[in-house]
């Protein structure tokens, strides 16, 4: 057995070493907060979009930080969060409240609401913080789907006849089936048949010439084009394969060279001939041959570019698209590196997966690619630098940690042991009261810039509290010091 000189000692050493964990938390938090203000700053100055080619500031973090999409992307809002929360922004700038904390109330606090989650977030875990913003939330959100459920419950169409003998219908709608019902109609009006009207002045057209109907009749008749066509097909699925065909008509020599030419949509305006040459990477082709007067001789085949065994093949190899930085698997085109016009083989060694964003900067943007002697990629900026690209599986060396305390001490920052150390004593939290206080604060807001009085208050008092069940309640004011 152990003597009690070395029991005596190994329970230093651990309580030592838990002041170290506990002092190095709050150093972190300190050392975060700096991070999280310098994203927002990039952010706000738009820094990551240097290049033209990177899609927001999560895709950088992404990217040069190597943070996950869904992190880099909670980590941008925190931080555009903490600009609007300046208590909360200052705890945690002094080491006090965790990330997890932080994460936790930015998601729901605001002006009225922020001392009171800062007080909680002071005397409580990670774990209070959370659920009292879960339950903060879903009572607010009760609050905003009454809004909903009266537009489900006040929902109708009816419809009764005219003395001429017409039908008069008459709905409300909730807005989610409003707003398609009116994007319906704006698909379907381009389909409704117009009387020719001649060019002339308004006070030059004879009588009985046939005038351009008026928006609210077009809107009429598109309602009778949405009804037949759900008459004839019958329910289809928004979402489909092909279900819009874009026709384009480019002269050979223009798409090969970028010439002066043909290049346009079919029965619309033109475009550029990198524009064409996008559109021709990835899409169906039609050879037509035209005599000297413009007048087709031959017609060949229709033919996909890209053939559904190539596309697999590249869907697996690529598993996305490989621009540096970009992560998106969904929406994915198929590029010629050597474009098939200039002669290029469309073979998986002379293809690449870009997504739809980054597939426009390759061609209308100035960017290049360049193959390697060992098959790797290297993209190039307009201006020739190439965009690094960080190698699978490496990693950044470790760094000394001990520059983070040195880094907070020359910033002025006192930290301790205590710092970070929540003062939460292994009493049960009433819930209950904490959303009722906050829904209070948050009410009396609304109701304050809507110029109206708001005199209903929590149970307890006005004075904020973090009532602990059976055993104690422990009452602070919003000036609560360390």
């Amino acid at each position: 057995m152990e003597s009690d000189v070395v029991r005596a000692q190994r329970v230093a050493a651990i309580e030592q070493l838990a002041r170290k964990i506990t002092e190095f938390t709050g150093h972190m938090n300190a050392a975060t907060h700096h991070w999280l203000m310098m994203i927002a700053e990039f952010d706000r100055l738009k820094g990551w979009s240097g290049d033209g080619a990177t899609q927001s500031c999560a895709h950088w973090l992404n990217w040069k930080c190597g943070i996950a999409m869904g992190a880099a992307r909670e980590k941008v809002r925190v931080a555009r969060a903490l600009e609007t929360l300046p208590k909360i922004s200052a705890a945690m700038g002094r080491g006090e409240l965790s990330y997890s904390n932080v994460r936790a109330i930015t998601r729901e606090a605001c002006e009225a609401t922020e001392d009171y989650f800062l007080m909680i977030a002071r005397h409580g875990t990670a774990e209070h913080v959370e659920r009292l913003v879960r339950s903060y939330r879903r009572c607010k959100e009760a609050a905003e789907l009454s809004r909903e459920a009266q537009q489900q419950a006040n929902r109708y169409l009816r419809h009764r006849y005219a003395d001429d003998g017409s039908i008069v219908v008459e709905a409300r709608l909730p807005a989610e089936t409003g707003i398609l019902f009116l994007k319906a109609l704006d698909a379907a009006m381009p389909e409704v048949p117009e009387p020719e009207s001649p060019e002339v002045p308004q006070h030059h057209v004879p009588a009985g010439t046939p005038q351009r109907p008026p928006t609210a009749s077009r809107r009429a008749d598109a309602l009778g084009v949405i009804a037949e066509s759900f008459l004839k097909h019958g329910i289809e699925a928004l979402n489909g394969g092909e279900r819009h065909q874009i026709v384009v008509h480019v002269d050979a020599d223009t798409l090969r060279e970028r010439t002066a030419g043909r290049c346009e949509f079919e029965e619309g305006p033109s475009m550029a001939a990198d524009t064409a040459r996008r559109l021709a990477c990835d899409s169906s082709l039609v050879t037509l041959i035209e005599n000297d007067q413009g007048e087709p001789l031959n017609a060949g085949r229709k033919t996909r570019t890209i053939s559904p065994a190539l596309r697999r093949v590249l869907s697996a190899r690529d598993k996305g698209c490989r621009f540096p930085g970009c992560c998106n698997t969904r929406y994915i085109d198929a590029h010629h590196i050597h474009h098939w016009a200039d002669g290029g083989e469309t073979k998986p060694s002379n293809l690449v997966s870009l997504c739809r964003w980054h597939h426009r900067f390759l061609h209308e943007g100035g960017f290049q690619i360049q193959v390697l002697d060992d098959g790797a990629l290297r993209f190039l900026r307009p201006d020739g630098r190439s965009i690094d690209s960080v190698a699978l599986g490496h990693r950044a060396p470790l760094g000394d940690w001990e520059y983070v305390p040195v880094q907070n001490r020359e910033r002025g920052l006192q930290i301790d042991p205590k710092t970070a150390t929540n003062r939460w004593k292994g009493d049960r939290m009433d819930y209950g009261l904490g959303v009722e206080s906050l829904l209070y604060k948050w009410r009396k807001r609304r109701e304050a810039e809507a110029g109206q009085a708001w005199d209903v208050e929590p149970r307890g008092t006005r004075e904020e509290k973090f009532q602990l069940k059976s055993t104690a309640n422990i009452t602070t004011s919003n000036d609560d010091q360390r």
